[in-house]
């Protein structure tokens, strides 16, 4: 069972965060423990598993990014171990990224970092953008266009995990 299903929710990139949360809260009571320590030793085993699924489903669906994860997982369209190539425009624009970040690890410059740090920022926020775009598209569950969107999510998720090492490497620098 997806934790979807679980919380008896529609597969969406923005779940009401408010019908989560009440999900979680009605499902570990339902499901705490506790309640089972005079049931057989079968059911309390059944009941912490249980349990331990709630727990995973309202940490990946309470968050954006592990809920990105989770549904391209879940649509088959990520796979553990992919060899995933990113456009070589993208790839060309970072190159450029990295390149001002190694001279600045030679020759710092608080300007010039300064500068990277807004020009990676511009390029998250135009991925945010489009992804919230497609997220969009995908809940309005047009199933002729799903195979597509998820195609575009899948591509800027990558480019959003390559974003985030290149944060990290700006992380270091300052």
């Amino acid at each position: 069972m997806n934790y979807f299903e679980f919380y008896n929710l529609p597969v969406s990139f923005n779940p009401d965060a408010g019908l989560v949360k009440q999900q979680f809260y009605a499902l570990s009571k339902k499901f705490h423990p506790d309640f089972y320590i005079n049931h057989s030793t079968e059911k309390q085993d059944e009941v912490l598993e249980l349990s331990t699924l709630n727990n995973k489903a309202y940490q990946v669906l309470s968050d954006p990014q592990k809920r990105l994860h989770y549904i391209l997982e879940l649509k088959g369209i990520l796979t553990e171990g992919e060899n995933y190539s990113l456009p070589q425009d993208f790839l060309m624009e970072m190159m450029d990224v990295n390149e001002a970040l190694m001279e600045l690890q030679f020759e710092p410059d608080a300007v010039k970092l300064e500068n990277i740090k807004k020009e990676v920022e511009k390029i998250a926020s135009a991925m945010q953008l489009e992804l919230d775009r497609l997220f969009i598209a995908f809940d309005a569950q047009n199933k002729d266009a799903e195979a597509t969107i998820l195609s575009a999510v899948k591509d800027l998720y990558y480019r959003k995990k390559y974003l985030n090492r290149i944060n990290d490497s700006l992380l270091k620098l300052e």
